[in-house]
């Protein structure tokens, strides 16, 4: 399937390449649709519960439009600055909440649980408990880089200008907690 751009006639077409003419040419589904799962897999990696995730992930989208105008490339790329507006919601959510915890044991259950039946739904809520004990041992900013890379599927390079440190930092601090966490487990494969 192509995708066309429709030109708008009331704006320049040197302004219609980028997020800003999706809103002038009534693209806003695009933005949504592109990079709502990957957002709400980001916020419920740092939340607990699916619908506290499913209303901030709808609090980011509200940001994301209203900022849209404010937002320039030359700054940072356009999913770099999603996924800070997304953190600094999340940020928000836990400054008015003051407690610190960032990961969703009922989204991890979620994943997790395939099948129905007694028997292996006992074996992943073992599983999903010692996944969760194994997440509390990481720090904040240890949690918070779990989650970009494997909640939003972002690269190195894009957790690196979020976050404000080197590509080569994120990297190391991946490694560094999935070998903590796979240390606590014993072998991750099993989950």
């Amino acid at each position: 399937m192509q995708e066309h751009m429709v030109v708008h006639p009331f704006i320049p077409q040197e302004t219609q390449d980028g997020p800003a003419a999706w809103i002038a040419t009534g693209g806003t589904a695009a933005i949504f649709e592109k990079y709502y799962k990957r957002i709400f897999n980001y916020v419920a990696y740092r939340v607990p519960g699916i619908h506290t995730a499913e209303d901030l992930t709808s609090a980011v989208f509200e940001k994301i439009l209203n900022k849209l105008g404010t937002y320039s490339e030359a700054k940072a790329p356009f999913e770099v600055w999603l996924f800070a507006i997304a953190r600094n919601v999340v940020n928000d959510y836990y400054r008015q909440q003051k407690r610190k915890q960032f990961f969703s044991l009922e989204m991890v259950k979620e994943l997790v649980s395939s099948k129905r039946d007694p028997e292996n739904l006992m074996l992943r809520e073992e599983q999903n408990d010692q996944l969760m004990r194994a997440l509390r041992q990481l720090d904040a900013r240890e949690r918070n880089i779990i989650a970009l890379k494997y909640g939003a599927n972002l690269r190195n390079t894009d957790i690196a200008q979020i976050t404000g440190q080197s590509e080569s930092n994120i990297g190391v601090i991946c490694y560094r907690a999935m070998k903590k966490l796979k240390s606590e487990l014993g072998r991750v494969d099993e989950l």
